[in-house]
C-alpha cells in the first residue's frame, strides 16, 4: 500500500524497500473546465543537481526536448500535449543505481506552456499528484497529491528524490513559482 505524504513530508524510499532499482515517477492533473476554452498543455521538467543545488550541464535539465540525463539513467517517456484521460500524464523513470555520483537530487516539476501568452495558472488545474512505483512489480509506493493551494503560480516543484548516504529519499516540495519555467531553471543554475 503506497504512503501518502503531505506538503513537506519527507520519506524514505529504498531503505524501506530493500532491492528497489528501477523506479517510474509518474506525474498528473486535470485541467478546470472553466477555464476559458484555452487548450491547457502542462509539461514535466526534471532538474539533476549537484549538493548546492544547482544543474552542472544542460544534459541533466530533463524535459521534452531532452528526454534523458547525461547517462541515461533519468529518462523522461514523452510529453502529454493535452492531459486527457486517466492515470498518468507524464512519467519519469530512474534507475537509481545508475544515477551519476554527482548528482544528488532529482527534481521534479511541472509548468504550464505559454502560460502567460494563454493567461493560464495553476488556480485553473485540479487533482495534480506525483506517484513513484516500483517497476519490479507495478506497486504504488509513494503518493503525493498536490491540492489546490497555488491560484496565480505557473510552475510548481513537486517533490525532489534525494541521496542520504547511500539511499533515496522522497521530499515531497508542492512550491509554486509564478515566473514558471524561466523562474525554475533560474533557480537551479541554467539560463534560458
Amino acid at each position: 500500500m503506497a504512503i501518502n505524504l503531505s506538503k513537506g513530508q519527507k520519506v524514505d524510499l529504498t531503505k524501506g524497500n530493500p532491492g528497489l532499482a528501477n523506479i517510474t515517477v509518474g506525474l498528473g492533473w486535470d485541467t478546470n473546465k472553466y477555464d476559458g476554452g484555452g487548450q491547457f498543455d502542462l509539461d514535466v521538467s526534471v532538474f539533476c543537481t549537484n549538493g548546492a543545488g544547482k544543474v552542472d550541464s544542460e544534459r541533466n535539465f530533463i524535459f521534452y526536448n531532452n528526454p534523458q540525463n547525461e547517462n541515461g539513467s533519468v529518462l523522461h517517456t514523452g510529453d502529454n500535449l493535452t492531459g486527457e484521460g486517466d492515470g498518468d500524464d507524464e512519467q519519469v523513470k530512474v534507475q537509481l543505481g545508475n544515477v551519476p555520483a554527482g548528482i544528488d537530487k532529482i527534481a521534479f516539476t511541472i509548468t504550464i506552456h505559454d502560460a502567460a501568452e494563454r493567461n493560464q495558472n495553476f488556480g485553473q488545474v485540479a487533482n495534480a499528484y506525483a506517484r513513484i512505483v516500483n517497476d519490479a512489480n507495478g506497486e504504488e509506493i509513494i503518493r503525493f497529491d498536490l491540492g489546490e493551494d497555488f491560484s496565480i503560480e505557473t510552475g510548481i516543484v513537486v517533490g525532489e528524490l534525494y541521496r542520504h548516504g547511500s539511499e533515496w529519499k522522497f521530499s515531497a516540495i508542492g512550491s509554486g513559482y509564478k515566473d514558471g519555467l524561466a523562474g525554475l531553471a533560474r533557480d537551479y543554475g541554467l539560463n534560458v
